[in-house]
């Protein structure tokens, strides 16, 4: 294997020129170098695996790099390079230095400040791999390598999309997947990669950043002693046991052994856990029960949702905790009311300050995760007064239960009260009592 020294250059197709720099990394197909072209700052990765065809390799790498990428969360291949000592690579931009590997974050070397940048991370993984799909792309070779994670913020950054393929297609470069993110349909043979592997591999990394571990490994793993290639062959493709499968209790965690999914698992919504146990139960065995990258989008906005900060310290309070209509108790000390819910066409909001809303809330058939258009408030001079604040741009329209109904303009606020029903630009909701809440309003 030759590997590129500081100072040498590599000619790109069309006749310009990369310089090497520094190597950044390595891994099972090549080798990724920090380099210049014309003074500014790339990546480059070099091959040094055989391909099974290698034409085929370059013609498809050639037509993804002339389509462009599925949006701007793919470090997506920019130029190719002509061949060179027996082998060839391409150029991508570099990693912004505030992002950090997933790897990192699952080592906890890297933490999020909060859940609800987890969650935000979540979201833009899934939303990559809509993107991708919908172009009719299948990714292939999706593992905890393929991520760059902002934490401070959940942004997301996909690399490694050389391997990128038309859904149906068996890439040529001599890839199947990573041990643990594999289909069992791949490990045991018996398909290639294709949106469905995708499809199980997502869950496998939501599954990871969620409770940090494994969704197959359980007391069979710790069972097996020494992990062989038969073992592997057995517990992640002839019979794949989820570690919560709530009909096979046979691979559940080991206390002592898997503390994160023990005490991870019981803080999420039981909605949450339905899709994992659809993904990892029902879906080992069908595919095309396996969630799609929609359906994943409305859970964890609805997760989202759900997550509630205490206003006094800070805290992430799930409103599974709290039996609905009783007082919701943080650690801190601090009470408050168990909050009324926006009712709207796809989602059930509870009104609890600091909870926001985006345009997939109030904008009808959208979307969008990301654009914020209001949030639930507190009063501070009375701090039992709770109000949702439009910061959505469009003028809202409310209609109390006994009262005339009156615009909302931008930045101004709508009382929380029961029966109140809001008119958004192109949706509609109500506002729902929960037996026993409570609320005030300003």
């Amino acid at each position: 294997m030759i590997e590129f020294k500081k100072g040498e250059e590599v000619n790109l197709l069309g006749g310009a020129s990369a310089k090497i720099e520094n190597k950044l990394g390595q891994g099972g197909q090549g080798i990724v170098y920090s380099i210049r072209i014309d003074g500014k700052p790339y990546a480059l990765k070099w091959y040094t695996c055989k391909f099974k065809d290698k034409d085929a390799f370059r013609k498809n790498m050639e037509r993804n790099i002339t389509e462009g990428p599925p949006d701007n969360k793919f470090l997506w291949p920019l130029f190719m390079t002509n061949e060179q000592n027996g082998s060839f690579g391409y150029v991508m931009n570099l990693r912004p230095k505030e992002y950090s590997e997933f790897s990192d974050i699952l080592n906890k070397t890297v933490e999020f400040p909060s859940t609800e940048m987890v969650i935000n991370s979540a979201l833009n993984i899934v939303n990559g791999f809509r993107s991708l799909h919908r172009k009719g792309l299948s990714y292939q070779d999706l593992n905890d390598g393929n991520f760059f994670i902002n934490v401070k913020n959940g942004d997301i950054l996909i690399c490694d999309n050389d391997n990128v393929t038309p859904d149906g297609k068996k890439n040529s470069g001599n890839i199947g997947g990573k041990p643990g993110y594999m289909a069992p349909e791949i490990v045991c043979g018996t398909s290639h990669p294709n949106s469905l592997t995708d499809c199980h591999s997502l869950a496998v990394i939501l599954f990871k950043l969620f409770c940090r571990h494994d969704p197959l490994m359980g007391e069979q793993y710790v069972k097996s002693v020494c992990i062989t290639e038969q073992c592997e062959f057995e517990l992640y493709g002839k019979n794949p046991i989820f570690i919560f499968d709530p009909n096979n209790a046979m691979n559940r965690p080991v206390k002592g052994v898997h503390p994160n999914p023990i005490k991870l698992w019981p803080l999420y919504p039981d909605f949450l856990q339905s899709a994992f146990v659809k993904s990892f139960a029902e879906g080992m065995k069908n595919p095309n029960a396996r969630l799609p990258e929609n359906e994943w989008q409305k859970i964890l906005v609805r997760l989202r949702d759900e997550l509630l900060e205490c206003p006094s310290c800070g805290d992430d309070l799930f409103l599974n905790h709290f039996p609905a209509g009783e007082t919701i108790k943080c650690g801190c000390g601090h009470s408050y009311s168990y909050p009324l819910r926006l009712a709207l066409e796809k989602y059930n909001v509870p009104l609890f300050p600091g909870v926001k809303f985006y345009a997939c809330h109030t904008r009808g058939g959208n979307d969008d995760y990301t654009t914020v258009t209001g949030e639930v408030i507190m009063n501070k001079n009375n701090p039992s007064l709770w109000g949702i604040k439009n910061l959505s741009g469009d003028s809202w329209f409310m209609t109390p239960e006994n009262g005339e109904g009156k615009n909302i303009e931008n930045g101004s606020i709508v009382p929380i009260v029961a029966n109140l029903e809001l008119q958004f630009k192109e949706t509609a909701g109500k506002i729902i009592k929960v037996k026993g809440g409570q609320s005030g309003y300003f």
